[in-house]
């Protein structure tokens, strides 16, 4: 693990790697009682050349700061850290799994650590960093999930940290997902507003491919990152940019209701629906359980072409597939 220590009158510390342990944290510590912390997610990849990859970490970095400074938390040099979250995976390198299916997940995260039971900005930040081998998100072929989309529960709203990667943003939606759960569903479709505008899938950023009802053309579109309410993913913003290099659909960031949805699957104008995120890279959506009605979405129909086409193109990446890319972060 990788830990280093900011205070006000000193700094940063130096950064350390060190066999994985527990931290020494107060009772008091600010961060179990306020929630002052943020986190990253993104992994190290074993590619078809031997070559260790990462996947546009600096991404992940400038992220993680703009959450610290929604938390209070210190702030940093985004390429001064990729530098040491490097020099961490060349140390961990015998746990990166040597296949192209698995990769070796690569957890930063910071804690507002000093012992004050009192509501206020981060005196003093722990970052930590740590590293764990993983499997195949799909081990047994891609599974389409089916979503609950109930207005009565919202993830974000405006003006709040819905775009900053907090665990506070993560951890009151496991009732939800138990609600979910219950009627059949795997994922939740955080729907936001009396319009019942869609924003994320679980903890992903959701697409939808479909015909435009005036022109019938095919288009590509996700909501807009407006109002805070939708985290900036970095996958997200790879999709987006790979379909307007591809220019075969219109891309479009706007928002959308879920009312909209529903009558794109009714007129059979909604082809394909899926999420997209580090740990899954995109996951197709087979239904919707939405006021009293399931809606099938016939995203495997045809078996997800477009989905299945980012898929390749961001793993091809990912695993060296394609031997340079300026998104690929050969790192050993």
């Amino acid at each position: 693990m990788l830990v280093a220590r900011h205070t006000g009158p000193t700094g940063w510390s130096r950064p350390r790697i060190e066999p994985i342990r527990c931290l020494p944290l107060h009772p008091a510590t600010k961060a179990l009682h306020y929630a002052l912390e943020c986190f990253e997610g993104l992994k190290a990849y074993w590619g078809v050349d031997g070559r260790v990859r990462l996947f546009r970490p600096l991404e992940n970095m400038k992220r993680l700061r703009a959450s610290a400074e929604r938390a209070t938390l210190a702030s940093f040099d985004p390429g001064e850290l990729l530098d040491c979250l490097r020099q961490l995976v060349r140390t961990d390198l015998a746990w990166v799994p040597r296949s192209q299916e698995g990769a070796l997940y690569i957890r930063p995260a910071m804690i507002a650590s000093e012992p004050r039971i009192a509501i206020g900005p981060a005196e003093e930040t722990t970052l930590f960093i740590i590293t764990g081998p993983v499997g195949p998100y799909y081990p047994t072929g891609f599974k389409p999930v089916t979503l609950l989309a109930d207005p009565e529960f919202a993830r974000a709203w405006p003006g709040g940290a819905g775009r900053s990667k907090m665990g506070s943003n993560y951890g009151p939606t496991c009732r939800i997902q138990l609600l979910a759960a219950e009627q059949g569903c795997q994922q939740v479709l955080w729907l936001f507003g009396p319009e019942h505008r869609i924003t994320e899938v679980g903890t992903m950023n959701v697409f939808l491919f479909w015909r435009c009802p005036s022109s019938g053309r095919p288009q590509l579109v996700t909501p807009a990152l407006t109002e805070d309410l939708i985290l900036p993913g970095i996958t997200r913003s790879s999709v987006l940019e790979l379909a307007r290099q591809w220019g075969d659909w219109e891309v479009i960031e706007r928002n959308v209701t879920m009312p909209e949805v529903a009558d794109a699957i009714q007129s059979g104008r909604l082809l394909e629906m899926f999420g997209c995120g580090t740990a899954c890279v995109v996951n197709p959506v087979g239904a919707i359980r939405y006021q009293g009605q399931l809606l099938q979405v016939p995203t495997m129909s045809e078996g997800a072409p477009v989905t299945m086409r980012f898929f390749k193109a961001l793993t091809d990446i990912q695993y060296g597939r394609i031997p340079q890319h300026p998104w690929a972060d050969i790192v050993a």
